[in-house]
C-alpha cells in the first residue's frame, strides 16, 4: 500500500549512509583541470554554454559552412540542466513553431548516433497524453489536428486502448487520450555530446572549464568576449548559458535583457520492477494529474509540475555545475500521490532517488531565441521551460539559419527575444511570474486565458476610471487592455471564471458593444499601441522612410498612410500607420508588441545621422478610438469644428482642441473599417478629454467598448493584424494589400525586388476569409486560431484569426491557402480561380465544418444585421 512506499522513503531519508552513497554516486568533480590548449585570439563566433542548446547551435553552424567557431563551457559539456533532463522528446506542442522544432529534433536525434558513433539512447516509444475531462480531450484533439496535417502520426484513443498500450495505467477516470507513436526517449547528455562530437569534427573548437565574464560591445556591435583564460575577439556571440543566461546578459557594456528564472524541478527514479518494464513502453503524460511517467532502466522516471513551485537563485547565485539540489519529499508528495493513483501497481516499488534540479522558465512559457535589440551580433537561445531536449535540435537549427542567412526558415516571432522589453526583466516580476508559469505547463489553457501575475505594470491614465465602470482586463506586452465591459447587474465572478472552448459567457456583452459601434458611438482605450516620432532637419526622415516602407510617404502634410515595413523578401517586419505631421516630421503607430522589434529594426536600418531623430513617444500619448456613425457628432460638438468627410476626409490627421485641451492629434482611422476617429492625447489631458467625450456622447448613446469588439469588427471586415495574420514571411501581394505598395514611387524600397517578382510570377499563398456555413454557434466548438483548412478534402493551410461576426451571425475565420501538387507535394501558384473553385472545410478539434471562401471583404450594402436564412453569401460584392 501507499504507507509501505512512504515508510521506504522515510527510512532512506533517515539513514545518512544511504544519503552519502547516493550523493557520491551523482556528484561531479568541480576541481579545475589543466588547459592543454590555449584559447584562440579571435574567432567568428563564440558560443557560451555546452548543454543541448550550445552544442546544437555549434553543430548546425558548422553544417552550414561556418568553421571558425569556439564553444566555451564553464564546467563540463552537458553538466548543467541538460544532464538532469528527463530525456522525453515530445512533438505535441500547441504553438506551430515549437511543434516544428520538436519534430525536427526527433528526426535529427534518430540519425545522430549513426552520424557520430556516439550512443544517444534514442528509443522510439511513443507517448500517451491522458484526458480526465472533456475539455482536456478537446485540447488534445486540437493538438492532434495540427500534428496530423504536419504529417506526424497521431490519434485520439479510448481508455481501453490506453490500457492495451500501457497495462499498468489505471484508466477508471479517463475519457480518452492522444497517442503519438513516433515520440521518443533519449539520453540528453549523450545527445549533447554527440552534437559536440560532430561539431568538433567540422572544425569547432570546444573548451571546457572556461568562464565567460564579460562581452565587449562597441558602436552597438559585439567585438569580443572576456574569459578567465583571456580575451577572444569575435563578430558573433551566442548566449546559451541556460539558467545563467540572465546574469550573463547583464555582464556586458550594453545589457541584454533575457527574462528567465529558475525553479526547482523534481522527478523520481525507481529500481526495476520484478518484471522490468519494456524499454519500448510509451511515455505517459497525465496533465490533469500534473505528472509524466517514462520507462527508466526497467523501472520508472516520474516527475511533474506542481501547483506550488519553488523558485531559486533569485539573488543570482552561481554554480559551475549543477548538483542535485536538496530532496523535499513533502513538496513532492502530491505528485507522488498522483503517480500512485495512475499506476497503483507501483506502491511497493523501491525508490532509488528523488532528483531535484533547476529548470529555467520564461514569462510566457515560450523559449527565447534571436538577436539582441541593443547589440548587433549578440544572439540568445535559452529558457526552454523544461522542453530543452524536445526543442534542442530545431531551435539550434533556426538560430544557426538566423545567423548565417539573416533570418530563419520559419516564423519564429512567438519565440523572438524582442517580444520582451526591459519591463519583463525585473527579478521580482520574474520570480512571481514563474511561480504561475510552472503550474501552467500542465494546466488546461482555454482560448483567451490571461496571466494573473505581474499585472498592472503598464496602464493607461484612464485605468481606474475604466476599471470602476466594469472593465475586464487582459495584458499585452505588459500593458493592461480592456477585453470588454461588464454591465451593471452581471455576475463578475462567473465571467472571470468562464473558461470554455464553446460559446463564452461574454458573447452577448461583446455583441452589444459591436452593435453600439455600428449604430451609435463607442470609445476604446488603445493607449498600448506603439508610437514613434521620426524627424530631421532636412529631407533625411522622408528619404529614409521611403526606403524602409512600401507605400509612398511623400504625401501632403496631414495625410495618414497605411504601409508595411518590409524585409528583403518582401515580408512584413511591421504593419503600421504613418501620419505626416510636417514636411520633416512623421508620427508612426504600430501594434503594441512592436515596441522593441520595430525600434530595433529602424535603428539598424536608419542612417547614422545626427540630423535624423527617432523618439519612442508611446508613453506620452493616451489613444482613444471613437468608433461609430455618431463619432463625428461627438467630436464636432467638442471641438467646434466640422468633422464631416468634406472637411475631415478619411486618412487625415490634424491637431485640434477637444474640450479645454489643445494639441490633440485627431486621425480619421479606427483600425476596424467602421467610421470614426482616433485621438492621440498628451497624457496630462487624458482624463479631461475622456470625461468630455463621455459627457457629450451621452445623447448619442455612447458607451465604452473593449478589444474583443474591435477584434470582431476588424475580422468581419477582413483586416489583417501583424503578429496574428501577418509576419516576416507574409508579403502584401499574398494578403490583398497591393494597394499599400507603390512599386513606382520614384525610388527603391526594401523588399521591392521580391514584390516585383511576385507580381510577375504569382504568389504561393493567399490570405482568405472563410464564413462557416453549417456551424451552430450555441452548440458547436468555436474556432479560435490555428485550425486546419481543407480544400476539396486536402489540407491547404491554417487559420490565423477567428471571431464571431455579429453582423453576419456567423463565425468568420481568416487564414492562408496554399496550393500543393497532389503527386509531388510541390508548392504551386495560388490563383483567384483556385480559391473560388474549391469546396472548403475548417477542422475544429477533429470535426470539419463547411466554409465559404472570400478574397475580398463584404460590401457595406450587406453590413446590416440579418437572419441566417436571409443571408446569401454568394451575392456579396467587393468593397
Amino acid at each position: 500500500m501507499f504507507l509501505r512506499l512512504l515508510s521506504d522513503i522515510q527510512w532512506r531519508a533517515a539513514h545518512p549512509k544511504w544519503r552519502r552513497m547516493t550523493s557520491s554516486q551523482r556528484s561531479t568533480s568541480t576541481t579545475a583541470e589543466p588547459h592543454p590548449v590555449s584559447l584562440p585570439a579571435q574567432a567568428q563566433v563564440v558560443i557560451c554554454g555546452g548543454g543541448i542548446m550550445g552544442t546544437s547551435v555549434a553543430y548546425h553552424l558548422s553544417k552550414m559552412g561556418w568553421k571558425d567557431i569556439v564553444l566555451l563551457e564553464q564546467g563540463r559539456l552537458a553538466a548543467g540542466t541538460t544532464r538532469f533532463c528527463a530525456g522525453i522528446v515530445s512533438t505535441a506542442r500547441p504553438v506551430s513553431v515549437e511543434l516544428k522544432m520538436a519534430h525536427y529534433s526527433n528526426k535529427l536525434y534518430q540519425q545522430l548516433e549513426q552520424e557520430t558513433g556516439v550512443q544517444t539512447g534514442y528509443m522510439k516509444t511513443g507517448s500517451i497524453s491522458l484526458a480526465q475531462t472533456q475539455d482536456r480531450l478537446i485540447s488534445l484533439k486540437r493538438i492532434a489536428s495540427s500534428l496530423n496535417v504536419m504529417g506526424i502520426p497521431c490519434e485520439i484513443i479510448s481508455p481501453k486502448k490506453v490500457l492495451q498500450l500501457h497495462p499498468l495505467i489505471n484508466i477508471h477516470d479517463l475519457v480518452g487520450a492522444m497517442y503519438v507513436p513516433e515520440d521518443a526517449l533519449v539520453s540528453s547528455a549523450n545527445v549533447s555530446l554527440a552534437l559536440a562530437t560532430a561539431a568538433s569534427r567540422n572544425g569547432v573548437q570546444i573548451h571546457e572549464r572556461t568562464t565567460v565574464s564579460h562581452i565587449t560591445v562597441q558602436k552597438g556591435r559585439v567585438t569580443g568576449v572576456e574569459t578567465d583564460r583571456g580575451r577572444i575577439q569575435c563578430e558573433y556571440f551566442v548566449n546559451c548559458a541556460g539558467q545563467w543566461a540572465y546574469e550573463l546578459g547583464h555582464s556586458g557594456e550594453e545589457p541584454v535583457h533575457i527574462p528567465l528564472h529558475a525553479c526547482e524541478h523534481f522527478y523520481l527514479l525507481t529500481h526495476p520492477l520484478k518484471e522490468p518494464l519494456s524499454s519500448s513502453l510509451p511515455t505517459v503524460v497525465d496533465p490533469d494529474g500534473r505528472i509524466y511517467i517514462r520507462n527508466w532502466q526497467g523501472g520508472i522516471l516520474s516527475g511533474g509540475f506542481e501547483k506550488n513551485p519553488k523558485p531559486l537563485f533569485t539573488e543570482g547565485r552561481n554554480q559551475l555545475e549543477i548538483q542535485n539540489l536538496q530532496e523535499d519529499w513533502d513538496h513532492f508528495g502530491p505528485l507522488l500521490s498522483a503517480l500512485l493513483r495512475r499506476m497503483p501497481g507501483l506502491e511497493a516499488l523501491q525508490i532509488m532517488q528523488l532528483v531535484n534540479c533547476p529548470e529555467s522558465f520564461t514569462p510566457d512559457m515560450r523559449c527565447i531565441m534571436g538577436e539582441s535589440p541593443t547589440a548587433r551580433g549578440y544572439f540568445v537561445l535559452a529558457g526552454m521551460n523544461s522542453a530543452g531536449i524536445s526543442y534542442g535540435g530545431g531551435a539550434g537549427k533556426y538560430l544557426a539559419e538566423w545567423m548565417v542567412n539573416g533570418y530563419p526558415s520559419a516564423n519564429v516571432w512567438p519565440l523572438d527575444l524582442k517580444r520582451f522589453g526591459t519591463l519583463q526583466s525585473s527579478r521580482t516580476f520574474l520570480r512571481h511570474r514563474v511561480m504561475e508559469v510552472m503550474p501552467l505547463m500542465y494546466d488546461l489553457k482555454v482560448p483567451r486565458w490571461d496571466f494573473q501575475t505581474g499585472r498592472q505594470l503598464r496602464t493607461s491614465p484612464l485605468y481606474d476610471r475604466l476599471d470602476a465602470q466594469g472593465a475586464r482586463w487582459m495584458e499585452k506586452h505588459g500593458f493592461e487592455r480592456v477585453k470588454y465591459f461588464v454591465p451593471p447587474g452581471k455576475d463578475l465572478l462567473d465571467l472571470d471564471h468562464s473558461k470554455t472552448f464553446y460559446k463564452p459567457d461574454w458573447f452577448d456583452i461583446v455583441g452589444s458593444e459591436v452593435k453600439c459601434c455600428k449604430e451609435a458611438v463607442c470609445v476604446i482605450d488603445m493607449s498600448s499601441f506603439t508610437k514613434f516620432e521620426i524627424s530631421s532637419t532636412g529631407d533625411q526622415a522622408l528619404e529614409s522612410l521611403q526606403y524602409l516602407f512600401s507605400n509612398d510617404l511623400d504625401v501632403p502634410v496631414g495625410h495618414v498612410v497605411h504601409t508595411g515595413m518590409l524585409n528583403e523578401k518582401g515580408g512584413y517586419e511591421n504593419d503600421c500607420s504613418i501620419a505626416r505631421l510636417s514636411k520633416r516630421s512623421f508620427f508612426m503607430i504600430s501594434p503594441t508588441d512592436q515596441q522593441v522589434h520595430c525600434w530595433s529594426w529602424l535603428k539598424n536600418h536608419l542612417p547614422d545621422d545626427s540630423n535624423l531623430v527617432m523618439e519612442d513617444v508611446t508613453w506620452k500619448y493616451t489613444a482613444l478610438n471613437l468608433i461609430g456613425p455618431r463619432a463625428v457628432d461627438v467630436l464636432s460638438e467638442l471641438s467646434y469644428a466640422p468633422m464631416t468627410a468634406e472637411h475631415f476626409p478619411s486618412l487625415f490627421c490634424k491637431e485640434m482642441s477637444v474640450g479645454y485641451a489643445n494639441g490633440i492629434r485627431v486621425m480619421s482611422i479606427t483600425h476596424t473599417g467602421e467610421p470614426g476617429f482616433v485621438l492621440y492625447i498628451p497624457i496630462e489631458y487624458a482624463l479631461h478629454v475622456y470625461n468630455e467625450v463621455m459627457n457629450m456622447g451621452q445623447k448619442y448613446g455612447i458607451r465604452n467598448a473593449g478589444y474583443y469588439a474591435l477584434r470582431s469588427l476588424r475580422i468581419e471586415k477582413f483586416f489583417a493584424f501583424w503578429g496574428q495574420d501577418l509576419d516576416a514571411f507574409t508579403t502584401p501581394m499574398e494578403c490583398g494589400r497591393e494597394f499599400q505598395v507603390k512599386l513606382e514611387k520614384g525610388m527603391q524600397f526594401l523588399g521591392q525586388e521580391a514584390l516585383l517578382e511576385q507580381k510577375q510570377n504569382g504568389v504561393y499563398k493567399r490570405f482568405t476569409m472563410f464564413i462557416l456555413e453549417d456551424h451552430d454557434t450555441d452548440m458547436d466548438l468555436w474556432p479560435w486560431w490555428g485550425e486546419p483548412i481543407f480544400r476539396n478534402g486536402r489540407y491547404v493551410g491554417k487559420t490565423t484569426s477567428s471571431a464571431y461576426s455579429y453582423t453576419l451571425e456567423r463565425h468568420v475565420c481568416l487564414g492562408f491557402v496554399h496550393h500543393f501538387d497532389e503527386k509531388t507535394g510541390e508548392e504551386l501558384v495560388v490563383t483567384t480561380d483556385f480559391i473560388n473553385q474549391g469546396e472548403y472545410e475548417i477542422d475544429i478539434a477533429g470535426q470539419r465544418f463547411q466554409a465559404k471562401a472570400k478574397l475580398y471583404p463584404f460590401s457595406s450594402l450587406f453590413t446590416q444585421r440579418r437572419r441566417k436564412d436571409e443571408v446569401e453569401l454568394s451575392g456579396y460584392q467587393r468593397e
